[in-house]
């Protein structure tokens, strides 16, 4: 089964940090970008990161500098870490792969794959 499964999500206080990793099972994903998206209530899905298959990385402009994206080709997993995180920064947080076209900014231009989601929430 092709898949990809989020986990790292939480509750954390304002300031705090989260790791999310994003596991493929049943493919490989060397040959991938890996995108983060984040889908709050009542706002549009965002482009938060993306990691092309060369290694380089693009963050939109609400989590620079704060978070930073990283894949680990030997098990499989691209990462996200999250530091100074901001009730802003709540929402369900979805990994995707796309092989066809890669990362357009902080997303990517097709996925072939979408996570499951995992809940971030930021509050005190």
């Amino acid at each position: 089964q092709l898949q990809l499964v989020e986990s790292g999500g939480g509750l954390v206080q304002p300031g705090g940090s989260l790791r999310l990793s994003c596991a493929a099972s049943g493919f490989t994903l060397d040959y991938y970008a890996i995108g983060w998206f984040r889908q709050a209530p009542g706002k549009e899905q965002e482009g938060v990161s993306c990691i092309r298959n060369d290694g380089s990385t693009y963050y939109a402009d609400s989590v620079s500098g704060r978070f930073t994206i990283s894949r680990d080709n030997a098990k499989n997993t691209v990462y996200l870490q999250m530091n100074s995180l901001k009730p802003e920064d709540t929402g369900v947080y979805y990994c995707a792969a796309d092989r066809r076209v890669g990362c357009l900014r902080s997303g990517l231009g097709y996925v072939d794959y979408w996570g499951q989601g995992t809940q971030v929430t930021v509050s005190s």
